[in-house]
């Protein structure tokens, strides 16, 4: 599973004593295993960084932001299996970056398994420009019945498959859209324009109440055990889920209709037939 929103939001929770801090080093951990990008190179991000204050640790949609006081940004996009961690890392073969400051947190590591995640500085210009509203949607904790209705209320798409577009709503991710759906009583096939505000505005507040609720658990760890927290623990959110990973169970409210699975946009998708009927 890729970082959703929950996640990311308890990486950047996990490492908040860098705040204030001074970054002492900057170093792109040699390892053996599939390159990461880092831009610029690590040279250029040293001089930029080494002997400047972190002003804030931030989150822009599924990416973790360290923020100077020069307001450059250096952010972590930790894609299908990134970690941002202060403890000891799942594997020593897949640190990718070090970070060291001179108080707080001595050591913030990005961990990455597979090595598709990326990290890269970006001046105040670049941040604005390469997240603008015409780049990234709002953030899906924003979210209303109306503002969905505005972004999507024209679409022909499935709810499911536009619910995953970043650059209309940043954040929410394949497990958390079939979740939203199945609480919301929205088949995951229905067209966009044909969902009334009525239903928009259950959907935006499942989204806000089930991701709120998910960070208060740490996020999901699944059976691959991939993500965790910054300190190298389990997120706890994966013991609440009511349809995703669960075909063919009984569903939770109804009790009769096994979980369905289909692929949409190359993504599994998990409803109840029953509970979240098409018309």
């Amino acid at each position: 599973m890729m970082p959703e929103l929950p996640e990311v939001e308890t990486m950047r929770r996990g490492i908040l004593a860098i705040e204030g801090a001074t970054i002492t080093a900057a170093e792109k951990v040699r390892c053996l295993r599939k390159p990461i990008a880092v831009t610029p190179n690590i040279s250029t991000i040293r001089r930029r960084l080494v002997g400047k204050k972190v002003k804030q640790v931030g989150r822009i949609g599924k990416r973790v932001v360290i923020q100077m006081e020069n307001d450059d940004r250096l952010l972590f996009e930790p894609r299908m299996t990134g970690l941002v961690l202060v403890a000891d890392p799942p594997s020593q073969e897949h640190v990718r970056f070090r970070l060291e400051f001179s108080h707080g947190e001595k050591e913030v590591l990005y961990w990455d398994r597979r090595g598709l995640g990326m990290i890269y500085l970006l001046n105040d210009q670049q941040y604005q420009d390469r997240f603008s509203l015409e780049n990234l949607g709002p953030d899906a904790l924003d979210v209303t019945g109306p503002l969905l209705k505005k972004i999507f209320g024209k679409s022909r798409r499935p709810v499911k498959v536009a619910l995953l577009d970043q650059k209309k709503v940043a954040g929410i991710g394949n497990l958390y859209a079939s979740e939203i759906l199945y609480v919301a009583a929205i088949h995951p096939a229905k067209r966009c324009d044909r969902i009334t505000l009525k239903q928009w505005d259950l959907i935006a507040e499942t989204t806000v109440d089930i991701l709120q609720t998910a960070i208060a658990h740490e996020g999901s760890t699944l059976s691959d055990g991939t993500y965790r927290n910054a300190l190298n623990d389990p997120g706890g959110y994966q013991n609440m889920h009511r349809v995703y990973d669960k075909e063919d169970k009984p569903c939770p409210i109804c009790m009769d209709t096994p979980i369905t699975r289909i692929v949409q946009a190359q993504r599994s998708t998990f409803f109840c037939k029953a509970c979240q009927k098409r018309s």
